[in-house]
Parts: structure tokens; C-alpha cells; sequence
């Protein structure tokens, strides 16, 4: 009777077990249904309201919003900068003709022309005030002075030329020489500094002119926007470093905005700087709320993964594959976690530019450009719940490997092409002078764009260069638009079939969604270590070697 008892026992304490078992084993398997589940099943399932979706929804119409006006903003600020830059080269250049030559503004090839040239930006520049069509003005210090215009000229400390004997003496240490004046002054240089103009153009390098303007930005005032104060340095540059005979101009602008110390604005024009301020606290608000609830799915991913680890390796012991390891860090929040700390970053470059406090306009461009990209794109995670817009995700991620290990294959090709166009045709053609605008040209003619310009530009004073040219144009443009495109999309093509046909025949099946259909057929640690699957295709690939090396045994 005693040893029934104890049989009994242990038999109920043997079924308690395997009831234990089988409720975490369906706890767990529960878990992971709902960890993938869509946002609409899971509110199906347990009536869980999709936060994180809706977050994603407000963000997207608030930050693409908050992009809008901003670039709005930006477009009138570049707009200003681009004409007012235009007005100065056409008040202070001789002969501009309003457009620029190359990386130049004017050239001038005689002495007669620099002297004039010269003494025409210094009379400009003494009539400002009566010559320009806008709010331009001449910079003050703190005590209310003009701030003065400073004329430097840098030129070899000796030299000698005697071209028709091919001799010369040149000491290449530099001289810079400097004057500076006020405004007011401006008719009396001539005369009082005459010395300063004699220039030895054989030993001259370059003359530089600098000197502050200041601007208002009165556009804005349509737009509800108080106007900015600009000061412009404005550098004058007489290039002679090439010593060719020809002597380029240019003409840089460097704009510092701040705000106006006085303004008053009457009429439908209202500051309204407070509400645009706060407008971008609310969005640095949601994309703080979003960066949390995405980094709370992380970690609740992370910890759902080391119990499924846990629990595979106990049962079955065997390890989670890398596939599906992935499943469960899933990079989409990380690309809205990256989104929102640029949005949050750009947000408050954003607030600091209205506030007068930053000019960085183009830093804050891009990380609000950048972030309301990734936020678009982030939208293609929702549209992969269904399987009719999931094929490009699918496609991208099945590609994506062979793709890149394709991109570095052929990347080595078009740096050399690259190289060789840059050494060879760069002096010849304006399109192959610097390796960066090669490389530009090289991909248009990839996309088969401007083939025809780019033949036809090429100098043909040297027929070598020219021959070259031409077969370098021809091999590079058959070996890449007939070779390596057709190949690139021939790689993507058979990605694509793939995906469609694993839609149509079924997905093949992992651990994990093996797991979650309720399947028991895991694979089991041999006593090396490997699973069987691992050890039949080991025993496969090392019967293929045997079979190669008896084959290539009795070629030889």
C-alpha cells in the first residue's frame, strides 16, 4: 500500500511538471504572437490602444509641417543672400556682366584694366550710399564710426624676369602690404597714396579688398516674420598667382544675421515668433515621447529573446539562429529613434534661429531633412503588415547582401575609371577638372544623361588626348550601361522573382515560426556540437570536395 502511495506521488508531481512545462511554453508562445502581431490585431486581441502608431501618425504631420515652414523661411534667406551678392558684384565689378566666368566674376588682361578696375571698386564704394536700390549701408563700431576699407597687396619680396633670355631671380617669400581708409575719404586715396598703386605686376600675387555692409531683410515683413539685420564682409580678390596675363576677379560674401536692435512694424505684419517657438516645443515633445515608447519595444524585444534563447536551449538544446535573432531586434525603431534625435536636434537649431540666437540655416536644413526622411520612410513598417506592399521591403532585404558585395566589385572599376579620366582629361575638360565633378560626370553618363555634351566639349587642340578620350569614353560607357547595370538589375530582378514565388508556394519556415505554429520537429545537438541539419549539409559539402578532388586527380 506504502509503495502505491509513493507511486502515485511521484506520478502527480511528474504531471504537475509537465503541466508547468506546458503553461510557460504557452505563456511564452502567447507573448511572442503578440510581440508581432499588427497594431490593429493587437488591439483586436487584447483591446490595447496603438500608441505608437498614433505617435508616428501626429509626428509625421508635425515634423513634415514644422519642415515646411521652415524652408519657406529658408528660401527667403538664400533669396536675399543670392541678390544681394548678385547687386554687389554689379556695383563693385567693372565690366560684370552678370554672369559669373567659371569660379571667376571678371578677367582682366592689361595693366591699364587692373589699375582701372581697382580704382573703380574705390569709387563705387565712396558713392554707396547714392548707387545702390537697397537697404545697404556702411558699418559702424560701437562709437558709431564707419568701420574702414582695407586694401592689401602681397607680392614676392624680389624677383627679375628677362623671358627673352629664359632668366629670372625670384625670392618666394611673401610681402603684404596694407592701407586702410574711411569712406569719407575715399576721393583723396588716389592722390595721397599714389605710391601704393604703382604695382610690379611681375612680382604680384593678388590684391585683396575687404570691408563691412549692412542690410536689412525686409521681405519677411510679408510673411509675418520680424526682418533680419544682416553684416556683410566682403572680400574684393585681384588673383595673379598663375602670372599668365590674366588676372581674375572674385568677388565673396560672408552674411551674419542678428536681430534689428530697433524695429517697429504697423499694419497686418504681427510677431508671431512665440507661436512658431512653440510649435517646435510640441515637437521636440512627440518625437521625446516616440524616441521612449520605440526604446520600451527594444527592450521588451531584448528581454522576449533571451526567453526564448533560454527556453530552446533547456527543451531542445539547441540555439537560436541568427535569423531569427534578428526578428527580434527590429531595425525600424532604431531608424525612428535615429529620426527623432535629429528632429530634436534640429527642432532646437530651429528655435535658436528664430531666436536670433544661431545662423546656422543649412546645418539645421539638413538634420530636419534627414529626419523627416527616415520618418517617411519609416511609414513603409506599416504597410509590410500586408502582403501586397511588402514585396519591396522583402526585395530590398533579400538584394540588399548581393547587391553590396556587387557595388564593391564595381566600385573598384569606377575609381579607376575615375582616376584615369581625372589625370588624363583634366586639363582638356571642364567636366573631368576635379576628381569629385569626374566622378559626377562618370555616373551621368552611367544614367545616360548629357553623352553627347560630354564628347563634343573635349578640346581637340591635342590628338592624342583626343583619341584617348574617345576610346575611354566608348569602353566605359559600353562596360557599365551594357555590363554592370544590366547585372545590377538583373540581381534585383531575381530577388524580386524570389519573393514572389515564396508568396505564392509559402515562406520557408524558421525555429521561431516553427515555435509559434506549435511545431515539436527541432533539431537536436549532436555530441560535436552541430545540429543535425548542420551535420547532413557538413557531410554534404565534404562529400562535394571528395567528389572534386578524385575529378580533378584524374584530369590531371
Amino acid at each position: 500500500m506504502e509503495l502505491l502511495v509513493r507511486y502515485l506521488d511521484r506520478s502527480n508531481s511528474f504531471s504537475s511538471d509537465i503541466t508547468q512545462d506546458l503553461v510557460k511554453e504557452e505563456s511564452l508562445r502567447d507573448d511572442l504572437r503578440y510581440y508581432f502581431m499588427s497594431p490593429c490585431e493587437k488591439y483586436r486581441t487584447r483591446r490595447h490602444i496603438p500608441w505608437k502608431m498614433g505617435v508616428q501618425i501626429l509626428k509625421i504631420v508635425m515634423i513634415t509641417t514644422q519642415l515646411i515652414l521652415f524652408g519657406l523661411n529658408n528660401q527667403l534667406v538664400v533669396a536675399y543672400k543670392e541678390e544681394t551678392t548678385m547687386a554687389l558684384k554689379n556695383l563693385f565689378l567693372k565690366a560684370y556682366t552678370g554672369v559669373d566666368e567659371d569660379d571667376y566674376s571678371v578677367a582682366v588682361y592689361t595693366q591699364h584694366a587692373v589699375i582701372d578696375s581697382l580704382f573703380y571698386v574705390l569709387h563705387q564704394y565712396s558713392q554707396l550710399g547714392r548707387l545702390s536700390v537697397g537697404p545697404i549701408s556702411y558699418a559702424e563700431d560701437e562709437n558709431g564710426r564707419f568701420l574702414p576699407l582695407t586694401i592689401c597687396k602681397a607680392y614676392y619680396k624680389r624677383g627679375s624676369r628677362e623671358p627673352s633670355d629664359e632668366a629670372y631671380d625670384i625670392d618666394a617669400h611673401l610681402e603684404t602690404v596694407c592701407m586702410s581708409h574711411d569712406p569719407r575719404t575715399a576721393n583723396m586715396w588716389k592722390t595721397q597714396n599714389a605710391s601704393f598703386f604703382d604695382l610690379d605686376f611681375y612680382r604680384l600675387v593678388d590684391i585683396k579688398i575687404t570691408f563691412q555692409l549692412k542690410g536689412i531683410n525686409l521681405q519677411t515683413v510679408r510673411h509675418r516674420e520680424l526682418p533680419d539685420c544682416y553684416l556683410f564682409h566682403v572680400t574684393i580678390t585681384f588673383d595673379n598667382q598663375c602670372h599668365s596675363g590674366k588676372v581674375k576677379l572674385f568677388l565673396d560674401i560672408d552674411a551674419e544675421s542678428s536681430t534689428c536692435k530697433d524695429w517697429k512694424i504697423s499694419g497686418t505684419a504681427q510677431k508671431n515668433t512665440h507661436y512658431l517657438l512653440m510649435f517646435d516645443g510640441f515637437v521636440i515633445l512627440v518625437c521625446i515621447t516616440s524616441a521612449v515608447l520605440c526604446t520600451r519595444s527594444i527592450i521588451l524585444a531584448v528581454r522576449l529573446l533571451q526567453r526564448f534563447s533560454q527556453f530552446f536551449q533547456e527543451n531542445f538544446n539547441h540555439k537560436v539562429c541568427a535569423e531569427d535573432q534578428s526578428e527580434f531586434l527590429n531595425g525600424w525603431y532604431v531608424l525612428v529613434i535615429v529620426s527623432d534625435l535629429l528632429a530634436i536636434i534640429g527642432s532646437i537649431l530651429k528655435m535658436e534661429i528664430q531666436a536670433k540666437s544661431l545662423t546656422s540655416y543649412d546645418v539645421c536644413s539638413i538634420f530636419l531633412g534627414t529626419s523627416t526622411l527616415l520618418v517617411w520612410v519609416g511609414v513603409i513598417r506599416y504597410l509590410g503588415y500586408f502582403q501586397k506592399y511588402n514585396v519591396l521591403i522583402l526585395t530590398m532585404k533579400a538584394a540588399f547582401p548581393k547587391v553590396l558585395r556587387f557595388c564593391c566589385c564595381a566600385g573598384m572599376i569606377y575609381l579607376g575609371y575615375t582616376f584615369c579620366g581625372w589625370i588624363v582629361l583634366g586639363p582638356y575638360h571642364e567636366k573631368f577638372e576635379g576628381l569629385s565633378r569626374v566622378a559626377e560626370c562618370l555616373f551621368s553618363l552611367l544614367n545616360g544623361d548629357d553623352m553627347f555634351t560630354t564628347f563634343a566639349q573635349l578640346k581637340d587642340k591635342n590628338t592624342l588626348v583626343w583619341l584617348f578620350s574617345r576610346a575611354y569614353l566608348y569602353s566605359f560607357i559600353s562596360l557599365f550601361i551594357y555590363m554592370v547595370l544590366s547585372l545590377f538589375i538583373a540581381l534585383i530582378t531575381d530577388s524580386y522573382e524570389t519573393i514572389k514565388n515564396y508568396q505564392s508556394d509559402g515562406f520557408p519556415l524558421t525555429d521561431l515560426q516553427k515555435f509559434l505554429l506549435g511545431h515539436k520537429d527541432f533539431p537536436v545537438l549532436e555530441e560535436n556540437g552541430q545540429t543535425e541539419v548542420e551535420l547532413s549539409n557538413s557531410v554534404r559539402r565534404y562529400c562535394c570536395c571528395q567528389r572534386y578532388d578524385s575529378d580533378a586527380k584524374a584530369l590531371a
